[in-house]
């Protein structure tokens, strides 16, 4: 296989490049892992080895087909309609796909392509303006304030909560919740949380509607027989990719992601989906939590909430249970059986909660 090229107005960090050697030698004087990456990106292996975050499973290594991560940068700069010369800012660790993704996009496109440390709070200090970036949830709520310095922000790596949702209505910077993995070279699927008004040149984002995602050009979703979705992209996989995510189809383009097949609660014959009820529990929880199904005589499984506190009375947990029976969004099977408080949630790698470990804690 050939080396890798590079588009020609491609720019890291405001610098111009007109070799590979150029690249690698600016790269290798600010950050070992890019150097690294970019080192394995432009060698003549037909693949890269990438992490998976160990959200829904064990953390692995698999191989992605350099090819496919192209097919995919260049998806993402059509469907957004980030040409050459578009301004981007590179704030997630490149230790991931998210990360790597951002420069693939950037080299692949010719994107001016600014990296900072992917810290919590990614424009603290930053007076440029860009084009395009890509945060995890945490780092969009830090960034709240300088969001004007955004055009276009995908989120990923975890919910966007409704307080979170609420917060960025008024921004001008448009905001999409992704769907995908790292099996897929990142989203597959965005969709649009804010500035619904807005009126977008490009047709592939007119068909967005609130609350759905849409996929991609040349991605075709089904379900399977456990209703979860489906994914035919061979731009990005060689593989039919069986999820284990429970979704409602709205269209062959859409579909409302309703929650994971291996958290459904069955609680006296009613079937819950706990991210659905966290959903609405996130209206008037501000702290991390989650709700999850624990062993009950009489129910089979009990609906139970999670919180992550470190400080706890009688009188939060009644406090807690009064908003919750007030929550007109929740039905009566979707209300808690009990609170518990946990000082501190397990976490994954990549700070994604790991929910049967933290219910371990209970006991």
């Amino acid at each position: 296989m050939k080396r890798n090229r590079f588009h020609i107005k491609f720019q890291l960090n405001g610098v111009s490049f007109s070799s590979v050697n150029e690249i690698l030698t600016f790269a290798s004087g600010f950050s070992d892992e890019i150097h690294q990456f970019l080192k394995n990106w432009f060698s003549v292996d037909p693949y890269i080895i990438v992490k998976t975050s160990g959200s829904t499973g064990i953390p692995k290594d698999i191989k992605l087909q350099k090819s496919k991560m192209i097919n995919s940068a260049l998806a993402t700069g059509a469907f957004f309609d980030l040409k050459e010369n578009t301004t981007a800012l590179l704030c997630l660790p490149t230790e991931y796909i998210a990360g790597k993704m951002m420069l693939i996009r950037a080299l692949t496109l010719g994107w001016q392509l600014n990296v900072v440390a992917p810290t919590s709070f990614p424009l603290r200090g930053i007076k440029k303006s860009f084009d395009f970036t890509a945060m995890v949830p945490l780092q969009l709520e830090n960034s709240l304030n300088s969001l004007n310095q955004i055009k276009k922000l995908i989120v990923g790596g975890g919910v966007v909560s409704k307080q979170l949702e609420n917060k960025i209505l008024n921004t001008t910077c448009t905001v999409f919740a992704t769907y995908g993995m790292t099996e897929t070279i990142t989203h597959i699927a965005v969709k649009r949380l804010n500035n619904f008004s807005s009126i977008e040149r490009n047709t592939s984002m007119k068909s967005l509607q609130k609350g759905f995602y849409e996929t991609l050009p040349s991605v075709e979703i089904y379900k399977d027989d456990r209703n979860c979705l489906v994914i035919n992209a061979l731009e990005v996989s060689n593989e039919v990719i069986f999820t284990n995510d429970i979704v409602n189809l709205v269209s062959e383009t859409q579909f409302e992601w309703l929650g994971r097949f291996d958290n459904v609660i069955n609680s006296g014959g009613i079937k819950l989906h706990p991210e659905k009820i966290e959903e609405k529990l996130s209206e008037i929880i501000s702290k991390r939590f989650f709700v999850a199904g624990i062993p009950d005589s009489t129910l089979g499984e009990k609906l139970v909430l999670i919180i992550e506190d470190s400080y706890t009375s009688n009188e939060v947990e009644v406090s807690f249970k009064l908003k919750i029976n007030q929550l007109k969004a929740l039905t009566k099977f979707e209300i808690p059986k009990e609170i518990y408080f946990v000082t501190k949630f397990i976490e994954t790698e990549t700070n994604k909660i790991q929910r049967n470990k933290t219910l371990d804690l209970l006991n």
